[in-house]
């Protein structure tokens, strides 16, 4: 029988952290026994807000080195550059103009990023078109499943819209890809204010855990997080948001479940149960780390992979443009 398809990317700026590994790297490389993976690294999306090209590239290789730090398998694994396969900059081109506007000016990131960034550089179209461009990444591929974060669910949501929309206007091409989100872990919560996501763009690195953080920097971090009022070690999300995203933390670092980790802090303070936490942490990112820095002084094998996975990619990505081209009437 063959293999259900999964897609998925993770965008080439800032630092990845814990919550990236949790919430997707860490459920990808989990996915690569039973689907037929296409992972790409998204360095186009990355340029939706400004970047420094030398950072850029940087940024991109070392987020192909840990996929494979953490456990993606090249063998089992089409690993690539989004930028790399040129059909899905034409593909998301091809369904901006299916896409209605009023449906990319709703998009929550949309909103929030174009607060944000408003006020210091003005808004540029890339923004405003992000999600159409992810629609291509995904829908180009054909798959089954996409695992998202919690936050990308709106954005999955307009994928299948306009697999309907295609497939309604030009006949039957695409399915509507089904999210696969984690239950717990779906969003893990900065460490600085509990109220909002864990992001690699947060103006303060007080709010992630790098996973290339060192011991030192990785045991401030824990120390100076923000805990809720009363000693109490309780998952109590609306009460306590951020002991609870703690203990969401240790729970899927840890494989205990929660119920078990508030037996065992029971009578313990806040302080013995973030060093136990950073100790955690320490154990289970060094391994990812030593294999990082194997990886990464290799820029040749990196490429070659990325040759690899890319020849892969890119022959089912241009079977589907050609479908697509044909049935939209361009010669």
């Amino acid at each position: 029988m063959e293999k259900q398809v999964a897609v998925s990317g993770i965008q080439a700026s800032g630092k990845l952290h814990i919550g990236n590994y949790i919430g997707a790297i860490k459920q990808f490389v989990e996915l690569q026994d039973k689907y037929s993976v296409f992972a790409f690294v998204a360095d186009l999306h990355a340029i939706t807000v400004p970047q420094n090209p030398q950072e850029l590239r940087k940024n991109t290789l070392d987020a192909v080195a840990i996929y494979l730090a953490c456990g993606l398998d090249p063998k089992k694994a089409n690993l690539f550059i989004q930028s790399h396969i040129q059909e899905h900059a034409e593909f998301g081109w091809i369904l901006n103009t299916i896409t209605p506007l009023g449906e990319l000016e709703r998009m929550t990131q949309f909103k929030e990023k174009k607060e944000a960034q408003g006020q210091k550089q003005g808004i540029h179209a890339g923004l405003l078109n992000y999600p159409t461009l992810m629609a291509a990444d995904i829908l180009i591929y054909k798959p089954d499943v996409v695992p998202v974060g919690e936050d990308q669910l709106q954005h999955l949501e307009l994928t299948r819209t306009l697999a309907r929309k295609f497939n309604s206007r030009f006949g039957e091409t695409f399915k509507e890809p089904r999210a696969l989100l984690k239950k717990e872990g779906a969003k893990i919560m900065g460490l600085d204010d509990p109220t909002k996501k864990m992001s690699k763009s947060a103006p303060n690195p007080n709010n992630y855990i790098e996973l290339l953080d060192q011991e030192a920097e990785i045991r401030r971090k824990i120390q100076i997080a923000v805990t809720d009022s009363g000693k109490e070690i309780k998952f109590n999300p609306e009460e306590k948001p951020a002991i609870s995203n703690l203990l969401t933390i240790f729970n899927l670092m840890s494989g205990k479940e929660v119920k078990a980790l508030e037996k065992e802090y029971k009578d313990k303070s806040y302080s013995e149960f973030k060093k136990d936490l950073a100790d955690l942490l320490i154990e289970k990112l060094l391994p990812i780390q030593i294999a990082y820095k194997k990886i990464i002084k290799d820029t040749n094998k990196l490429m070659k992979i990325l040759e690899d996975g890319g020849k892969q990619a890119r022959a089912v990505a241009q079977e589907t443009m050609k479908e697509v081209k044909q049935k939209i009437g361009l010669l």
